[in-house]
């Protein structure tokens, strides 16, 4: 995994080198995604990349690459890293400027694309994590993929000395997201998820969950959930591109449903593998 895409060079990890001016390191001035590859096709590339000129343009930054030219990187940096199963990480910065809160008048945007090994998906059940509930203390622009990414760090980082996994924010005593990750619950049968809006990522998987809910007739809602509801879901579920589906199996130091992962997030998980197995098939 030692090649990267820089600024239209595809050159060594150890050669690639950006200014020290530039906007994403002293502002944090930038977008970036991530995209799971798995049997060397980059998984709903399409919607990827649609959230990526989303941010952009959220951040008033024109694209600086259309959706064939992102193609063409990604295949080749899946291509010189063997193909298989990968993890693709994109960034867009506006690029090097003075340090000023104003925009350059002149924008060079910084590139960059790199790669890394996913672990080869196996067929037994992903582990269960643990989370607590935190105060989401963020800005107002969660739906934006930001690079300056400080407070979801120190939130992460307060779950893990707490021995849990992960941390869910709440906001006015509402569910927004994980630190790195949409929350599904489950409760008497129904999918329910919190709607996409400025205070959460519209997550791609968190997407996809929804339609294949949608495909094959399990009942799921897009509406707020309250802190107090958390706590008595039969099931929570985190998920995110690189890791996919994973039930919580006790939250703030208490049993989730009976404390073990549970039948929908099951059925969930053979339909999402299907659908992976089945586009490795196709052409």
């Amino acid at each position: 995994m030692n090649t990267v895409y820089l600024n239209g060079q595809f050159i060594a990890r150890e050669q690639a080198t950006v200014s020290v001016l530039d906007r994403g390191f002293l502002l944090g001035d930038g977008v970036y995604e991530v995209i799971p590859v798995y049997h060397g096709k980059a998984f709903r590339l399409e919607q990827h990349l649609q959230r990526l000129e989303n941010s952009l343009h959220a951040i008033h930054l024109p694209p600086p690459l259309n959706a064939r030219q992102w193609t063409d990187i990604v295949g080749r940096l899946i291509q010189l890293h063997g193909g298989g199963d990968q993890s693709l990480y994109l960034q867009v910065t506006r690029g090097p400027g003075m340090r000023d809160h104003l925009f350059p008048t002149q924008i060079n945007p910084t590139v960059f694309a790199m790669t890394t090994r996913l672990p080869v998906a196996g067929t037994a059940e992903p582990e269960a994590a643990s989370a607590l509930c935190l105060a989401d203390s963020r800005w107002e622009h969660c739906n934006i993929k930001s690079i300056s990414l400080l407070a979801n760090i120190l939130a992460k980082q307060q779950a893990f000395s707490q021995g849990k996994s992960e941390a869910f924010l709440i906001r006015d005593g509402l569910l927004t997201e994980g630190t790195a990750s949409n929350v599904f619950m489950v409760k008497d049968g129904v999918i329910v998820t919190p709607p996409n809006g400025p205070h959460l990522l519209p997550g791609v998987t968190r997407d996809l969950i929804l339609e294949l809910a949608h495909t094959h007739q399990m009942p799921a809602q897009e509406r707020d959930i309250s802190q107090d509801e958390l706590y008595l879901a039969d099931e929570i579920w985190l998920t995110s591109s690189a890791r996919e589906i994973v039930p919580v199996t006790e939250l703030d130091n208490r049993p989730v449903g009976n404390g073990q992962p549970g039948p929908v997030w099951r059925q969930m998980l053979r339909h999402y593998r299907q659908f992976k197995a089945n586009l490795a098939t196709q052409a």
